[in-house]
């Protein structure tokens, strides 16, 4: 039986689960788990460089200075920045032909901790720009060399970072084995317990995380209210920070905004229609966030429901263009890339910002979302060689469970065995990637001293 047309997710079959399970391992005689341990470049692989500059042809010009000096700043940080050269180099890897709703971007940092609608804090992924259908292989190596990036850039020990690295693979196997035991309905309402995570880290670390975790519930638009907004002529106005958050010189026309803002709400359930509706635009300015995202059209608004107390709302429009992964894994079966971001988000995450939806304006795609909702991101940097194997466990028990959502955990499961076998051959991989990271942050670096690339300062 497939799914109803328009939907991006696998084709499942309904056999007997034990039977899906062998077929999982039969896929080893085809393609052995060993054989996800390599990487050599391909002859014809682009300099990254030239890659970079293609993909930034459609990104705003004068934002592209702090999108590479956040990229320079270590080979993690390129990482974050580079998902289309990854995107490329995956393609030619070896895959079990198995698919899955990817992030597209599984990398240590785009997974955290933020609130569900019932203000409950889940840990999950949190970062959906690049989402697509793919094989599930894809977003585990990325996971993989990321954790080994991101323990070079802290300076912990080699040991250290095949230690995470082999946690994260571990539990990813695990997790998507107890989900193959499991009633489909009781996978989908899973859910990785922040005070699990908490037991597994060091208490060095946990005490980190619980701090956090505390000023992550005052990450909401009204606590930020007094930091971000100031009152000019009797208004509330957006505080500029430049060159991060300006206002814009020019606005979409009236009739464009409000056709904007009408299809946006059309794409929410009725009830958080309604809530919307309580509230009116005050201002708008752009805004400039994490790493891979700069260059994209991206803004804050600031929408108040009562203008005698304070009762605000923050807004966020990213842009969303076509993911990295279309060339590799198919193009997106939905016409505006903001409605792919927002349906993976939705198959993805355990519970997502009441107020996820998508529009377009002037011929760009963007997906709406709370600014602040009690979101916060646990830095590998600041945990320890420990904390990072700690975090490096949630990471691959959260994308177990977004790809046992959209996938068919029985046949990965049973491809993935009881054994380290495919945790080993991943564990190389990734190091050996991590490598070519390198190399190419190298040439990156070797790319701005000449001037070929502008970098800002202080970003």
């Amino acid at each position: 039986m497939a799914l109803a047309k328009g939907a991006e997710t696998v084709v499942r079959n309904p056999t007997r689960r034990a039977d899906r399970f062998a077929a999982g391992k039969a896929l080893r005689h085809r393609v052995p788990r060993s054989a996800h341990s390599a990487w050599t470049p391909d002859p014809d692989r682009p300099d990254p460089v030239d890659l970079l500059e293609k993909v930034d042809r459609s990104r705003v010009a004068r934002l592209l200075p702090i999108r590479y000096a956040r990229m320079a700043l270590s080979p993690f940080t390129f990482l974050r920045g580079s998902a289309a050269i990854m995107a490329r180099d995956l393609a030619g890897t070896p895959t079990t032909g198995l698919r899955v709703q990817l992030c597209g971007d599984a990398h240590v940092e785009n997974f955290g901790a933020f609130a569900t609608p019932e203000r409950d804090r889940v840990f999950d992924v949190n970062d959906f720009d690049e989402t697509l259908p793919g094989p599930w292989e894809w977003d585990v190596k990325r996971l993989a060399t990321s954790l080994v990036l991101a323990a070079r850039q802290s300076r912990f020990p080699p040991a250290a970072s095949r230690a995470a690295v082999r946690a994260g693979l571990r539990a990813y196997r695990e997790a998507m084995a107890a989900y193959a035991r499991m009633r489909y309905l009781d996978v989908w309402y899973a859910r990785l317990d922040l005070e699990t995570l908490s037991e597994r880290i060091p208490r060095a670390a946990r005490r980190n995380i619980r701090r956090t975790l505390a000023k992550a519930r005052h990450r909401t638009g009204f606590h930020a209210f007094p930091r971000l907004v100031e009152p000019v002529r009797g208004e509330f106005r957006i505080r500029d920070d430049p060159p991060l958050i300006v206002h814009y010189r020019d606005h979409a026309d009236a009739e464009a905004s409000a056709r904007f803002f009408a299809d946006y709400l059309a794409t929410l359930p009725v009830e958080r229609r309604m809530l919307l509706e309580r509230y009116h635009l005050v201002d708008v300015a752009q805004k400039v966030v994490g790493v891979g995202s700069v260059g994209t059209v991206c803004s804050v608004l600031l929408l108040m429901a009562d203008d005698d107390v304070p009762d605000p709302l923050f807004l966020q429009l990213k842009e969303a263009e076509a993911s990295v992964l279309e060339p590799y894994a198919g193009p997106s079966v939905y016409h505006n890339h903001a409605e792919r971001v927002v349906v993976g988000q939705h198959l993805i995450q355990e519970a997502s910002d009441v107020v996820l939806g998508w529009s377009t304006l002037e011929s760009r795609d963007f997906y709406v979302r709370q600014l602040r909702d009690m979101k916060a991101t646990i830095e590998a940097a600041s945990l320890g060689p420990k904390g990072l194997l700690g975090k490096g466990e949630a990471c691959g028990a959260a994308l177990a469970r977004a790809h046992a959502r959209t996938g068919d955990p029985a046949r990965i499961a049973g491809y993935l065995g009881r054994g380290e076998a495919f945790d080993d051959a991943v564990g190389s991989f990734a190091r050996a990637y991590a490598d070519q990271m390198e190399r190419d942050h190298a040439e990156f670096l070797k790319a701005i001293r000449k001037g070929r690339l502008p970098v800002a300062s202080g970003v």
